[in-house]
């Protein structure tokens, strides 16, 4: 990619930030509607856990199956292979 186009699809990802950024309005969450019913807050282990540990174990139990679940008989590396 030449620079001219980096230069353009930089300032059209800036652009689009911007404009998403400055159209939402958390201001107006502020104001509750009708039928809020928010409920308590969690504590700084439950959001690390729902936010971080959560998506981790996901990942290494996805992981985990692929690998046993795994049926290629190809397992050596192409460069011990040709040796």
């Amino acid at each position: 990619m030449d620079k001219k186009n980096a230069l353009r699809v930089g300032a059209l990802a800036a652009g689009t930030t911007l404009m998403m950024l400055l159209m939402s309005s958390p201001a107006l969450a502020v104001i509750p509607d009708d039928g809020d019913d928010p409920g308590p807050g969690l504590s700084v282990m439950e959001t690390i856990g729902l936010y971080v540990v959560a998506p981790l174990a996901i990942f290494a139990v996805i992981t985990g199956l692929v690998m046993v679940l795994d049926k290629s008989s190809d397992r050596q590396s192409k460069t011990k292979a040709k040796a």
